[in-house]
């Protein structure tokens, strides 16, 4: 029998490759966050890394069994899919390493082909399937008053993750206690562990709130978050270093999580890949951030052109240079 290897998004259940069945369900019981079992097709050309529980990652081969979770997936600069354009052959795609599973729509010609597998049947165990949203212990939803730095981006791979690293690093040397969390994006739990790295006492994402992504319906998210706030919570640390994978106008609900943590952000950091990703983001919300970071401020003539198109202060936080400045603006913002 061939063990099935577990992806990281089933990192928040208790399955082990031993203590579940396989069952195969009628169209009409699959839906977003449920467990399924994936039998990994022709690899020559295609990604075929899947991430594990702990962030290691693996090469998986033909005919191996990979456990992720459907959901969708709309990427701007990689792929979009969602487990509903599954068509009648049962065939999907890891739409990320962390086990996302759906069917490939839109996919840029700059990437390799993402992993194609078979599906095998769903999670089962006493005739009922197991889910992400099933396998989360009860949790009472407490009040959140803790400080937020809000890390945004104008799309993906703007530069959100280096920055938070970067920010978080700095807060934990100013002897805080940080925690360090992704409100919305698609599953990969390789951002959040090098927050970890960088200075974070604990790090959570939707994952840890039952989404195999953010990018679901409105109602799921707005119950989603306040669960996952409220882990953070129950940590009590002295300031949260938040990252909004995508940006605020991708069908990621990062919106609706800026609206829901609104009053507790007292400084927010907007990503972008070029200066003119800059104005469009500061006009398309009521609050400019309070720095800009990413490819848009590579250089001094990129870091002049955000301030004379937008009047934005900017920093390259790829340079060491900049920390001191960074710092004296994060110290100002939490009231140090």
């Amino acid at each position: 029998m061939i063990r099935p290897f577990l992806a990281s998004v089933t990192r928040i259940s208790d399955l082990t490759p031993d203590n579940f069945s396989t069952t195969a369900l009628a169209r009409e019981h699959w839906d977003t966050g449920d467990y399924v079992v994936g039998k990994v097709l022709d690899t020559r050309g295609h990604l075929k890394a899947i991430e594990l529980p702990r962030g290691r990652m693996i090469e998986v081969m033909e005919d191996d069994l990979v456990v992720g979770a459907f959901g969708r997936r709309a990427a701007t600069l990689e792929a979009v899919g969602d487990w509903q354009s599954i068509d009648d052959t049962g065939e999907f795609n890891a739409l990320t390493a962390a086990g996302l599973f759906g069917k490939v729509t839109s996919m840029s010609p700059f990437i390799s082909s993402p992993m194609h597998l078979q599906y095998q049947g769903h999670v089962t165990r006493n005739d009922a399937k197991v889910t992400m949203r099933g396998s989360l212990p009860q949790l009472d939803i407490i009040d959140f008053d803790i400080p937020i730095i809000l890390i945004v981006g104008t799309s993906m791979s703007s530069g959100k993750t280096m920055s938070g690293r970067v920010i978080v690093h700095l807060l934990s040397q100013m002897g805080l206690n940080v925690v360090g969390t992704n409100l919305t994006g698609a599953a990969r739990y390789r951002d959040m562990l090098s927050f970890r790295d960088a200075g974070a006492s604990a790090i959570y994402d939707f994952v840890d709130a039952g989404l195999p992504s953010s990018a679901v319906d409105e109602a799921a998210y707005r119950q989603a978050l306040p669960y996952l706030l409220s882990l953070i919570a129950r940590d009590k640390p002295d300031v949260v270093v938040a990252e909004a994978g995508a940006s605020p106008l991708e069908p990621y609900n990062g919106a609706i999580a800026k609206e829901m943590i609104r009053d507790n952000v007292k400084f927010k950091l907007l990503c972008a890949q070029d200066p003119y990703a800059v104005v469009g983001v500061q006009h398309a919300f009521q609050r400019s951030p309070d720095l800009v970071a990413g490819g848009a401020a590579n250089t001094d003539a990129a870091i002049a052109l955000v301030k004379k198109l937008s009047g934005l202060p900017a920093l390259n936080l790829m340079e060491p240079a900049s920390r001191d400045q960074l710092g004296a603006m994060l110290r100002k913002a939490l009231d140090l």
